[in-house]
């Protein structure tokens, strides 16, 4: 495909490998360095991004297609202040949030003159040793998949109509429920057995009957201290996707509880983070 101009919002980790994708393919990839720390200029000068100076309404009036990646909480913020901007290209949301969700920044984002396409991120950043595998949906997504044309990324469409827009979404949804949500079960379940003093005797059956589970608990812990506070959000989109699918939320409310405690972990270890877990400490310090 043609060169094309793409603002990115915002260069974290997995924004910056998305960038770097679409920078590979031959597209100027610009970012907005304003108000961002010098971790993200790092990584978006690593991926190959340009600086967009002049903030983000320099960006929109440049920008052919911007993608957002952000935190969940901050998609429909993200989505509002490029509205305002009078943004009038392809809008691609590739935020970790429920169908709903999804539906909400399309309007906000169509009502402001662009077109949306809804997408689903699945991977581990970087590109490289990692894999970013995107799903797409929306009348608008075979474009967007095109723009990836010969990069690292597995884009995949799977809706091309308006009454698809969502669809991407509900993939990111369904795929993180059981990734995120059993890591935050598996950290509940241990935290419960060290309350109750029988943590040994139950990493020695996880052993016995579960092996790699006690190692599988160890990274969740790392995984929870480092990036629990943007989990939190994710995990309440799913919970909320599951009950407009008329399923139980509880379990990813509970998940999403557990990574809001786990955030304040002093050190990204299983004992710090088990700590932090723990609903009477928690309850001594409020």
């Amino acid at each position: 495909m043609d060169a094309t101009l793409v603002g990115l919002l915002h260069p974290g980790e997995m924004g910056a490998a998305v960038g770097q994708c679409l920078a590979a393919a031959g597209h100027t990839v610009l970012w907005v360095p304003e108000g961002r720390s010098a971790a993200s200029a790092a990584r978006a000068g690593a991926a190959g991004l340009s600086p967009a100076d002049g903030g983000l309404a320099v960006l929109v009036r440049r920008a052919d297609v911007i993608v957002s990646v952000v935190p969940p909480h901050a998609a429909l913020d993200v989505a509002r202040q490029v509205a305002r901007a009078g943004f009038g290209g392809v809008y691609v949301d590739a935020n970790a949030i429920s169908p709903a969700t999804a539906r909400e920044v399309a309007s906000l984002t169509q009502a402001g003159g662009a077109s949306y396409v809804d997408g689903g991120i699945i991977g581990t950043p970087p590109v490289a040793p990692g894999f970013i595998r995107l799903y797409l949906s929306g009348t608008r997504a075979e474009p967007v998949q095109r723009l990836f044309a010969g990069s690292a990324a597995d884009v995949r469409v799977i809706g091309g109509d308006a009454a698809d827009v969502g669809s991407a979404s509900a993939v990111k949804m369904a795929y993180a429920s059981w990734t995120k949500g059993s890591a935050a079960l598996l950290l509940a379940a241990r935290a419960l057995a060290r309350a109750e003093g029988v943590e040994g005797v139950l990493l020695a059956e996880w052993g016995i009957s579960q092996p790699g589970l006690g190692e599988r608990s160890a990274r969740s812990a790392g995984a929870a201290a480092a990036k629990g506070w943007r989990w939190v959000a994710e995990m309440e989109e799913i919970a909320a996707t599951m009950a407009g699918a008329g399923l139980p939320d509880g379990f990813h409310l509970g998940a999403a509880e557990i990574y809001r405690r786990s955030r304040h972990a002093a050190a990204p270890s299983v004992d710090d983070v088990l700590a932090a877990l723990d609903g009477r400490a928690t309850d001594r310090s409020a």
